[in-house]
């Protein structure tokens, strides 16, 4: 049976804004390197948690993202806002990564020493017959 994949509903405390619904965990090596590269867009709500981590790259991006630097106690020490593709961004300081979609950090307010909040949401299990074609599922 396949499984959903936890996420991570993200607030933003100091500015009392919600900043991802649905994020999902980047916490092994392989789903670092991967990133959000096969992904062709970003909804608002989503983001991808990089953890542990203190530079990324959008080289291979679709799409501009907002990065979010954050510390062990999850304050933000950096934004890289609507940071194009083929780009950079490090901050050594960092524990951690939020990136959200392009945009995401000026609509929320979301500044330098706000403080976020992490809710991992309960994992799903996916409907029955979900990934399955109309045959297989009988």
């Amino acid at each position: 049976m396949m499984r959903c994949l936890p996420k991570l509903r993200i607030v933003n405390l100091t500015r009392n804004s919600v900043l991802a619904e649905a994020a999902d965990i980047a916490d092994t090596s392989e789903k670092r390197r991967r990133g959000l590269l096969k992904h062709t867009s970003l909804a608002r709500g989503e983001g991808m948690w990089i953890a542990p981590c203190e530079a990324v790259h959008t080289f291979g991006m679709k799409f501009a993202i907002d990065v979010l630097f954050l510390d062990r106690k999850r304050r933000v020490l950096k934004i890289r806002e609507k940071m194009p593709r083929s780009r950079m961004s490090l901050c050594l300081r960092a524990h951690s990564v939020l990136e959200l979609p392009a945009g995401t950090a000026e609509e929320t307010g979301t500044a330098t020493g706000d403080e976020l909040e992490f809710e991992k949401l309960p994992e799903r299990q996916p409907e029955p017959g979900a990934g399955m074609s109309a045959d297989a599922a009988r």
